[in-house]
């Protein structure tokens, strides 16, 4: 009975999650070895309408790199005769999308409410941001720092142990709507804190001497459209006057070479810069927030999915920041320790070179603020999933990102500026 009812949970879960079938749905991953190969994928895209997952679009496409893209149902045969006829290296990394949609809410747990190893609707965070706080009165504190688009409140939470003028290290979850391990990654900070404050030497030293603000949830209205609509939504859900395509890419609309390179113009794109820098509530909420706050924060991290690296500035231009030695030191001995616990392997640099060029970015925003501790983490998995994380992998996916974040917080404690 018990097997029935997990199974029944999972179906319910997984047919109230998009009006969007993904039934024959494929993802695709091609080796991209030349310019030929990078003219022959633009020739691709000119033709049909196709989801890019790694990079975010054709136009971020390199020499000697591995492409992952999702090609609705209708379109496979198209798209495996075109790779063949062109001999174009490739692999299907997802043979039916909705199945692996089905079997993302593996975990055997049981529960109705919160859970810190499933996935948690928007509702379920929102009132969980409320409960850790009443609970935790002595370390926890919540506020309103803006509304989303459709209106929904932003929710920060201030995580550490009351004192003055605390530096500060400021950490966002869940900008891409579709990347579901990144917020589940925030919720598992807090709970750590909560759980090892007093009985963890390392985190009760940090949570005495730093105070970090957790913005759970960046982009809520997109993320609640992936539980209702589409699975595979990225964007904010903002309009534009003159077209009838929605969202922004938020984290392409920061006040930092906005719109110049890897982000483009069109609002139907899934890189869309939007039509001025911070036109987005959500960004601007958000960059305000840290203008507001700029004595106090010391480090900005931003949490995202997928491919398993740790970036710092710059992403909008291949120039190496001042910093560039040390955030590079730093990097390097944080995925070091990342994969102590799982053996996870992380790459790490500077975000232009490795991965891709993408202007308008959050932490590059942030460092030229003068924060100079400033970096992008993408989580599991390398593709295999890709932003169809299991359940099942949250909590190894949250604890070695917690050593990551706990090095990074201890590192800036010993180098305050």
């Amino acid at each position: 009975m018990l097997a029935f009812l997990v199974l029944l949970s999972v179906a319910l879960a997984s047919a109230h999650l998009h009006d969007e079938h993904f039934e024959g749905d494929k993802v695709f991953r091609v080796d991209v070895e030349d310019e030929s190969h990078i003219n022959l994928l633009k020739e691709l895209v000119n033709t049909m309408q196709i989801d890019f997952w790694k990079p975010d679009s054709v136009t971020q496409v390199k020499p000697q790199s591995t492409v992952d893209f999702r090609v609705k149902a209708e379109d496979v045969s198209i798209v495996e005769d075109f790779l063949e006829q062109n001999e174009l290296p490739s692999e299907i990394l997802i043979n039916n999308l909705k199945s692996l949609l089905e079997d993302q809410f593996d975990s055997r747990v049981r529960a109705t409410g919160h859970s810190y190893v499933k996935y948690n609707k928007w509702e379920t965070i929102e009132a969980w941001t409320q409960q850790v706080a009443n609970e935790n009165p002595d370390l926890i504190s919540r506020s309103i720092i803006g509304t989303t688009f459709e209106g929904r409140n932003m929710y920060l939470l201030k995580v550490g142990k009351a004192g003055s003028n605390k530096p500060a290290i400021f950490m966002d979850c869940g900008f891409h709507a579709r990347e579901w391990i990144s917020p589940a990654f925030c919720q598992w900070f807090v709970r750590e804190a909560i759980r090892t404050y007093g009985h963890e030497i390392h985190m009760t030293e940090l949570l005495e001497q730093l105070d970090f603000y957790i913005l759970p949830v960046v982009n809520i209205d997109g993320y609640v459209h992936t539980w209702t609509k589409n699975r595979m939504w990225r964007k904010t859900r903002s309009t534009h006057p003159g077209s009838s395509c929605i969202g922004t890419d938020p984290n392409r609309n920061f006040d930092a070479g906005w719109c110049q390179i890897g982000a483009s113009h069109q609002p139907c794109d899934d890189t869309y810069c939007g039509p001025s820098a911070e036109s987005e509530k959500e960004t601007k909420a958000l960059a305000d927030f840290i203008r507001n706050n700029l004595s106090s924060i010391k480090a900005y991290l931003t949490i995202h999915s997928y491919s398993q690296m740790m970036l710092y500035p710059y992403s909008y231009d291949y120039k190496l920041t001042k910093d560039n030695v040390e955030l590079n030191t730093l990097a390097k001995a944080t995925v070091k320790e990342l994969a102590t616990l799982h053996g996870t392997k992380y790459t790490y640099g500077p975000g232009a070179t490795t991965i891709y060029p993408a202007a308008g970015g959050s932490d590059d925003w942030a460092y030229d603020q003068g924060i100079k501790y400033s970096f992008t983490f993408e989580l599991r998995d390398k593709g295999r999933y890709g932003f169809i994380l299991p359940e099942s992998q949250i909590q190894p996916t949250c604890e070695e990102t917690m050593l990551a974040i706990k090095h990074v917080a201890a590192y800036v404690l010993d180098h305050l500026y």
